[in-house]
């Protein structure tokens, strides 16, 4: 008399299943271990790079803020004297003192470098190197918007200095566009309306103007707006 068959529990199913991936897992390893073993490799040093890597951007960055620190009382004494721009730049290495253009060479992809970046164009923009002033400007990578509009506004001022107004214009415009407050706004809006009207752009000028009335009526250049704006008779 044939036996009835065992009922198989769920557990004994559950059980199998588990016992089959674990075969199926040891059996792939067994046959990719080689693979695998390299991929873990690679793993580790992706990820012992990354901390390698942000620990060195965090010490260059500090490194940059030191130097920047020690070079700021040469920049400021620029005030007095137009030619401290120069010693800012090439600072004074027998006094320890780094430039802000070594500062940018060694340390210019960090937040502090990018600062340094900033204040090494404007050295150049009042020393009248016009040129090497839009080359820093545009290279400005930092993420801070007040700083990026400063350094589109500074190429807006060498673009003026070359006589250039119709690029001095756009850039000034662009630097509005960057950062809104009741301070720099207007100011750069101020800019891109006078550039325009030097370019012979009189509609675009007319046009800032008014926006400048309208958005900044309390602004110091309000009344600009309004003695242009007067002057063309379209108040």
């Amino acid at each position: 008399m044939l036996k009835p068959k065992k009922k198989i529990t769920k557990k004994e199913i559950k059980q199998d299943t588990l016992i089959t991936a674990y075969a199926n897992v040891t059996s792939f390893y067994d046959q990719n271990k080689k693979y695998i073993s390299y991929a873990l490799t690679a793993l580790v040093a992706i990820i012992v790079g990354i901390f390698i890597y942000s620990n060195n951007r965090r010490a260059n960055n500090e490194k940059a803020a030191t130097e920047l620190g020690k070079v700021f009382s040469i920049y400021d004494g620029a005030a007095t004297n137009v030619q401290q721009f120069r010693a800012a730049i090439d600072g004074h290495p027998e006094r320890g003192i780094m430039g802000l253009k070594s500062i940018v060479d060694n340390y210019g992809s960090t937040k502090s470098g990018e600062i340094a970046r900033l204040y090494l164009a404007n050295a150049y923009l009042n020393l009248g190197q016009f040129e090497e002033a839009l080359r820093q400007y545009d290279s400005f990578g930092g993420s801070d918007r007040l700083m990026k509009a400063s350094a589109l506004a500074g190429m807006g001022s060498c673009y003026e200095a070359k006589g250039e107004y119709e690029k001095a214009a756009s850039s000034f415009e662009k630097a509005s566009g960057t950062i809104t407050n009741n301070f720099n706004t207007p100011d750069y809006l101020n800019s891109a309306a006078r550039c325009y009207g030097l370019a012979g752009e009189k509609e675009r000028a007319l046009a800032i103007f008014k926006r400048i009335k309208k958005e900044y009526p309390t602004s110091t250049y309000a009344r600009e707006a309004e003695r242009y704006l007067s002057q063309f008779s379209l108040s």
